[in-house]
């Protein structure tokens, strides 16, 4: 795994990239094993197996780690993952963005969340639509204790780079249009996994997701 992490981290050179672990499928001994190779951001599909990890860590890691909510959210799972990490990924509908504002004023935290969009057709992902990001993003930005820090996509799981790309530039140009309209900062392109992260590294992400290119056991989506 260590080979894994030298390799990535080479690709990433100087740049800064945010490199989120999936470990959803790792062992406790593989997740202490990347925090010692240097890893601090982790990301969970499920809240309870989030959960139930962060129990079995250490101290040491428990004060260093960053947990990361990178899978489907139900709105009645919100109360939590909701001050449990460090940023929502996958917030894809207002009613659960609406939903995480309410428990984070329950909680007096702001939770920090990316709007996850579809640019490429698939019934089995969720996710905003351009053009519904672009009626909604409005009425999400006055949501209180709920920060947007940037946009998310998944690129569809067919070996074909130009649509990698095309997803990856949409949601670039996307991200560039709500920044001008609104006149703020949307710092974070949460895209690229294991099999495309190096497509999304030329179209200007800021964060990838990889399981299976460090732990090399992540069979399905999401890492």
């Amino acid at each position: 795994m260590s080979h894994n992490l030298a390799r990535i981290k080479e690709t990433l050179g100087n740049r800064p990239i945010t490199l989120v672990a999936v470990s959803k499928n790792a062992s406790i001994e593989q997740i202490e094993e990347a925090f010692q190779s240097g890893v601090t951001e982790f990301g969970e599909n499920r809240v309870q197996d989030a959960l139930s990890k962060r129990k079995l860590i250490s101290h040491e890691m428990s004060e260093k780690i960053n947990w990361h909510f990178i899978g489907h959210l139900q709105t009645n799972k919100v109360k939590n993952v909701v001050g449990n990490f460090a940023l929502i990924h996958s917030v894809d509908s207002f009613n659960l963005a609406n939903e995480i504002s309410k428990q984070a004023q329950k909680n007096s935290v702001t939770q920090p969340i990316l709007l996850q969009v579809k640019l490429h057709r698939d019934d089995n992902k969720g996710g905003f639509t351009p053009e519904e990001i672009k009626k909604s993003f409005k009425q999400i930005l006055s949501l209180p204790n709920i920060s947007i820090e940037g946009l998310m996509t998944m690129a569809p799981f067919e070996s074909d780079t130009q649509i990698w790309r095309q997803c990856f530039n949409g949601l670039k140009a996307l991200r560039d249009e709500l920044e001008s309209t609104y006149g703020l900062a949307l710092k974070e392109l949460s895209m690229g996994m294991s099999q495309d992260y190096q497509e999304a590294l030329a179209c200007g992400s800021t964060m990838i997701r990889l399981g299976q290119a460090i732990f090399g056991i992540n069979k399905s989506r999401g890492g």
